[in-house]
């Protein structure tokens, strides 16, 4: 996959923290789930960054965090130099046009009492951007650029299949002609035969349109394709981010060694060893002392258990947080 242009990022996001009060009554403490736990990305313009992980691990919090659809704890997230927090309710809604969302159910995203003009036009009018003819001109040149065709217009979201459901979506996201989109999952709740359509149509857009997205999933193989770089995430810290084909040629962390063993292979003949992990993921609550992927790690070694591994960057921009297998170092 041929990497995104070089200069400032799109998106700066730095120490990025999101916690969630839970309990807490007449007697009892209030306690945090501790979602999203200090992370910093960059995305820059025409570029696909990846975020993967487990259910749990805090990847949807930290894209609607990125867009303010929840509000952070802590940290700094700027996009085009603009830190976000900064801004007005008003100044972050006219910001907004320019970072958009694709959700992950197609069909609770959509509203079932609106006919698809109504929904894809939505963001022309709140906007100003168009209105009338011109409004619908727009809204069927989207539903094209998507794959649908005109009469989609004056249908409702139920006559439409999941993966058209999901064209839809997206056409209401590119309709203010954003620059960033987080896209949540966007193919997880599709048939696999129809993921790899959107994910080719999300390809094919980004090269039109000079996208940049943030491609959240829990399945490794959905981002091979589409993503420049990949964030692995576990328990709301990134512990590897790396170029694609770097994540998939040389994975390091032992948590993305054993996500990769568990993706099948297209060869029958090609077999991979597939690396159990033992237990469950721990609680967002109380996450384990030092690296928090100690209790399910093979490898774990007594500093794991004390000490919490930084995020470092070695070689070709390969960033691990592992005591045990660190990145190699950056040649001089």
């Amino acid at each position: 996959m041929s990497h995104a242009t070089n200069g400032a990022p799109l998106l700066e996001v730095r120490g990025l923290v999101k916690d969630y009060a839970v309990g807490g009554g007449l007697f009892a403490a209030k306690e945090f789930v501790h979602a999203v736990r200090g992370v910093d990305l960059d995305v820059r313009r025409g570029e696909t960054l990846g975020v993967v992980g487990e259910s749990g691990c805090g990847k949807s919090t930290l894209g609607r965090c990125i867009l303010r659809l929840i509000e952070p704890t802590a940290g700094m997230v700027r996009f085009e130099g603009t830190d976000l927090a900064s801004l007005s309710a008003a100044e972050m809604r006219r910001k907004r046009r320019f970072m958009q969302i694709i959700f992950q159910d197609p069909y609770s995203s959509l509203n079932p009492r609106m006919r698809v003009g109504a929904i894809v036009g939505e963001g022309l009018t709140i906007h100003g951007l168009a209105r009338g003819s011109e409004r619908r001109r727009r809204v069927v040149e989207l539903l094209a650029k998507v794959g649908l065709h005109e009469d989609a217009y004056e249908r409702y979201p139920h006559e439409f299949s999941g993966g058209q459901r999901q064209r839809i979506g997206i056409a209401r996201a590119l309709a203010v002609e954003p620059r960033f989109i987080v896209a949540d999952e966007p193919v997880s709740a599709l048939d696999v035969s129809i993921q790899a359509q959107i994910v080719n149509l999300l390809q094919d857009l980004q090269q039109q349109l000079d996208l940049a997205y943030l491609f959240i999933a829990h399945d490794l193989r959905v981002v091979e394709h589409i993503s420049h770089r990949v964030a692995i995430m576990y328990l709301g810290k990134v512990v590897e981010l790396a170029p694609s084909e770097e994540i998939y040629a040389s994975p390091r962390h032992p948590y993305t060694r054993a996500l990769l063993s568990a993706v099948p292979m297209p060869t029958p003949r090609g077999k991979r060893q597939r690396i159990p992990l033992a237990g469950d993921v721990p609680s967002p609550i109380t996450p384990p002392d030092g690296c928090a992927f100690h209790p399910r790690c093979p490898h774990a070694q007594d500093v794991c258990r004390k000490q919490e591994p930084e995020l470092v960057t070695g070689r070709r921009g390969h960033a691990v947080a592992c005591h045990v297998f660190p990145p190699d170092p950056e040649a001089s």
